[in-house]
Formats: C-alpha cells, sequence, structure tokens
C-alpha cells in the first residue's frame, strides 16, 4: 500500500475512534443526569428516578435503533417535512469506498455514527425525567420514553441533521441546543403541566414552598459528570480530528464549551447572591448546566471570552425563568425546563452574534417548529398515556415515596421509619 493510501486509512481509523470515544463521553452523561436528578429529590423517591434514567438510557437505545435512526436519516422524505423510512442501520464501509477519495467519500465508520447520535436521543429523554420526578408513574413515563426516542425527537432532528427544510432553511445548530435541549425541555414542560405540582409544593395563594433535594453532594457530583460529558457532546459534533485545521476547531471548542460552563455556573451563582443573600448551590449546579447548554449551538465560532459571555447570560436567564415557572405554577423539581429549554432557546438566537453564516430568520424558524411540534406530539402522547394507564400516582403513594409504590425498595433503607415510610 502507498503512503497516500496508508495516510487515508489512518485518518478514517483516527476519526472514528475519536467518534466513538466522544460518544463514551455523552452516554456518560447518562449518569450525570441520574446523579444530579437522584440529588436534587427527596430521599423517598430516589430509586425511583434512577430506575427512570437507567430504563430511559436502554429504552432510546432499542427504539432508536428500531425506529428513530431510520425516521432521522431517511432520505428527501415530502418537502422536507415529513421523512421517509431509511436502511436499519448504516451499512459497513468498505476499504475501496475509503480509499477513493473525493467529496463522497466515507471518513468515519457508519456505525460510529449511530452510536454518536443515539447518545444524544438519550439525553434528550433524560431531561424530560427530572421534570415530572416524584409524581409521576414509573411505567407511564417510559411509555412516553419511547414515542419520544423513536419518533418526537427523530422527526425534528430529521428537519435539521437528516436534511430536512430547516437545514434547507439555513437553521445554525451545531450540537443542538435547539434539537437536543429545546426539545427536551419543551417535552419536560409538556410533562410537568400535564401531570401538576408536587402535593404542598404551592400553598393556598399560590406561593411556592421550598422542597429541598435530599442529596446536595451527589447533585454537585452529576454536574460535574454532565460537564465532562458536554465535551464528548460538542467536540464530537465537530465531526473528524485527524487534520490540523479539525485538530485546533476540536482544541477551540473544548475550551469554549469549559469557560461557558464556569461563566454560567458564576454568573447564577452571583445573580443568587444578589437576589437572596446567600450562595445557592442549586441555582450555582445549574447555571453551570445553563451555560453549557447555552453554547452548544454554536461553540466553534466565538472567542473564549465571547464564549464566557454567552455562558454567563445562560446562567443569570436560568435563575429568572426557575422563578417564572413557579408563578406560573409549573413544578420543575431539578430546573430542567428552565436549563435546557429556556437556555436552549438563547442558545439558539446567539448563533447570529458570532457565526456570519447564520442569520435570525432561520432561527426563528427553527425554534417554532421544534417548540410547536414538540409541544404538540408531547401533549398527544401524554394525553393517550393519561387515558390508558394515567400519569400520576395516588396522593397515599406520593405521601409514602414513589420508591415503595412503584418500586418495592428504598434507595436508603436505614431511614426507613417504624411505619415504613422514609425520612425524606
Amino acid at each position: 500500500m502507498d503512503t497516500a493510501n496508508m495516510t487515508i486509512e489512518l485518518s478514517y481509523a483516527l476519526d472514528t475512534f475519536y467518534f466513538l470515544v466522544c460518544g463514551a463521553l455523552v452516554m456518560w452523561m447518562a449518569a450525570g443526569f441520574a446523579m444530579l436528578e437522584s440529588g436534587l429529590v427527596r430521599s423517598k423517591n430516589t430509586a425511583e428516578i434512577l430506575t427512570k434514567n437507567v430504563a430511559l438510557y436502554s429504552i432510546a437505545c432499542v427504539m432508536y435503533l428500531l425506529l428513530g435512526y431510520q425516521v432521522m436519516y431517511g432520505g428527501d422524505g415530502i418537502n422536507g417535512v415529513i421523512p421517509s423510512l431509511g436502511a436499519l442501520l448504516p451499512g459497513e464501509n468498505t476499504t475501496e469506498a475509503v480509499l477513493a477519495g473525493g467529496e463522497g467519500a466515507p471518513y468515519y465508520s457508519g456505525a460510529s455514527d449511530f452510536f454518536f447520535q443515539v447518545v444524544f436521543v438519550a439525553a434528550t429523554m433524560s431531561i424530560i425525567s427530572g421534570a415530572v420526578a416524584e409524581r409521576m408513574k414509573l411505567w407511564s413515563f417510559l411509555t412516553f420514553a419511547v414515542f419520544m426516542t423513536a419518533i418526537i425527537y427523530p422527526v425534528q432532528a430529521y428537519w435539521s441533521w437528516g436534511g430536512g427544510f430547516l437545514s434547507a432553511a439555513g437553521y445554525s445548530d451545531f450540537a443542538g441546543s435547539g434539537i437536543v435541549h429545546l426539545c427536551g425541555g419543551v417535552g419536560a414542560l409538556i410533562g410537568a403541566i400535564m401531570v401538576g405540582p408536587r402535593k404542598g409544593k404551592y400553598d393556598a395563594e399560590g406561593r411556592p414552598r421550598a422542597i429541598p433535594g435530599a442529596n446536595m453532594p451527589l447533585a454537585a457530583l452529576g454536574m460535574f459528570a454532565l460537564w465532562l460529558g458536554w465535551f464528548g457532546f460538542n467536540g464530537g459534533s465537530q465531526l473528524v480530528l485527524s487534520s490540523v485545521a479539525d485538530a485546533n476547531a476540536v482544541a477551540k471548542i473544548f475550551v469554549n464549551t469549559n469557560t461557558a460552563a464556569a461563566g454560567g455556573l458564576l454568573a447564577a451563582l452571583i445573580t443568587a447572591r444578589i437576589k437572596w443573600g446567600k450562595a445557592d448551590l442549586t441555582m450555582a449546579v445549574n447555571g453551570a448546566l445553563a451555560g453549557l447548554v447555552a453554547i452548544t449551538a454554536e461553540p466553534l465560532a466565538p472567542s473564549p471570552l465571547a464564549a464566557t459571555l454567552i455562558g454567563a447570560v445562560g446562567g443569570i436567564i436560568v435563575v429568572f425563568s426557575v422563578l417564572a415557572l413557579d408563578r406560573l405554577r409549573v413544578d420543575d423539581p431539578v430546573g430542567a425546563i428552565s436549563v435546557h429549554g429556556t437556555a436552549g432557546i438563547w442558545g439558539v438566537l446567539i448563533v447570529p452574534a458570532s457565526n456570519t453564516g447564520a442569520s435570525i430568520g432561520p432561527q426563528l424558524l427553527g425554534l417554532a417548529a421544534i417548540i410547536g411540534w414538540t409541544a404538540a406530539a408531547s401533549a398527544v402522547v401524554f394525553a393517550l398515556v393519561k387515558l390508558g394507564m394515567g400519569l400520576r400516582v395516588t396522593e397515599e403513594e406520593e405521601y409514602e415515596g414513589v420508591d415503595i409504590a412503584e418500586c418495592g425498595l428504598e434507595a436508603y433503607p436505614e431511614f426507613v421509619g417504624a411505619r415504613g415510610g422514609t425520612a425524606g
């Protein structure tokens, strides 16, 4: 084999390996979501939220394999709106195809692309679990997960990443502030509204009461796990690493991702200090995540300082979004709607400020399409699940804790009281 062909094969192997490693980092975000959410719910609901997280990841993997990938990459479809079904999985690339070179030659394994995409789907579904925590039936939630991962997410992702009408319109969303995070945030909003708030969350006048989580160390650890996974989320979306230009781009994406998170955390922490006179850890944690969501739509074009400011604005936004949702009596125990939904909108809108190839019109069109489709489809699925299975546990089960009602075990059995409940 000549030197040129060896170079092509080496680049193919390196880019495939990089794609797989980034996918593995994104998979680790599943652990981050599980830790974050189990830290922010009460102890009596911990085992159930963990069960949701491990089960939804597996559902996403199976449903995206069976249907979601075919929907998202099905081809031209009808007017770029209604997707057609493609192959079950991408075929293996041959050595001859790789060595052919040119624009159409594959430059990483198709299976590595599938793996990278499937962990994105799981991340979208993980966003929803925290917003409906502590009162939604486990099996009703998992039924919704089937539809979200097989149809709802893939359809709107096809519009952008699958070559649909948003792609043709010029919508720009590098790693998915809108496609992934806003989609999950809207699904979470619809779920929280339809399930209703937790008992005791609001008083007779509608004023919110604080319901502290059981394990702040675990919540903080979950934040750092998500922060780490985000390097794969944004860095992997560059797709390749094997050229000097791509390697430099990946390095800049990592720097911008990191500094946006730091900016978001500090801005949320300072905002909370100004507003309440205290350093609120939950706001700091969500501020970091909001900064990460905000930079995800364009982590390459901004300078590191601009990325810090983009993340900082996300951190400020998330504090006031949480307060606004509470005033509207939308109960979100972990702040997922604000982190992924509200900060996701900001991330999509700010893209044209740093990316000269993007304009505000297509960004607004993308937001309208993602919000409209996800809200309508989620509402229909939640309504059908409510008719068939019910959405909410009973008042007694909610009081005792959904760990016992749904899982038959306690996450912290040493705290079990004489009546069989928990201290949470």
